[in-house]
């Protein structure tokens, strides 16, 4: 994130070619990935100094994946095709069971479990998460992909704690 960059201008939350990502429940129709190949990408995150609704007095820990266009591989719903890159940010609250959670998600995407390669209900091929929901928008609660979430924290870190076998 730079300084230069104005806040009606960072749309992190978005694909590189401008349309937003597939919400939690989009995500939930678009049917089991096949096979769970993680195209390449990047996962950082940063401390943002604002509280989440729910999460009071707590900063907020702000993750960015960030995939490059490419070209699918065995294991993706077709082999040889393109997709488009992604740009996708998520949010936790920055406490203990928020960064115990961050943890998680960096052991998932090292060990690419986090994201696969699917075909969403228009027939497009896009990078979206593999059955680990994320929070991509920090305010708008449960309809709008955001918080206040009270279930949340709970939830993905049952989710991500599947994926990893532990």
């Amino acid at each position: 994130m730079g300084s230069n960059q104005s806040s009606d201008k960072m749309h992190c939350n978005r694909y590189l070619n401008g349309q937003g990502p597939p919400t939690l429940e989009r995500t939930a129709h678009l049917g089991p990935p096949v096979g769970s190949t993680q195209p390449p990408g990047q996962m950082t995150w940063v401390l943002l100094h604002r509280e989440l609704p729910g999460f009071p007095n707590e900063n907020t820990l702000q993750t960015n994946f960030t995939f490059p266009e490419g070209e699918q591989t065995e294991g993706h719903p077709r082999p040889g095709q393109p997709y488009p890159s992604l740009r996708l940010c998520a949010y936790l609250p920055d406490s203990r069971e928020g960064r115990r959670i961050l943890a998680l998600l960096e052991k998932a995407f090292q060990q690419q479990l986090l994201f696969t390669v699917s075909t969403d209900l228009h027939g497009e091929d896009v990078v979206c998460p593999a059955s680990v929901p994320l929070k991509t928008q920090p305010e708008g609660g449960v309809v709008m992909n955001g918080y206040p979430d009270e279930e949340y924290l709970k939830t993905v870190r049952r989710a991500l704690k599947e994926k990893l076998n532990e």
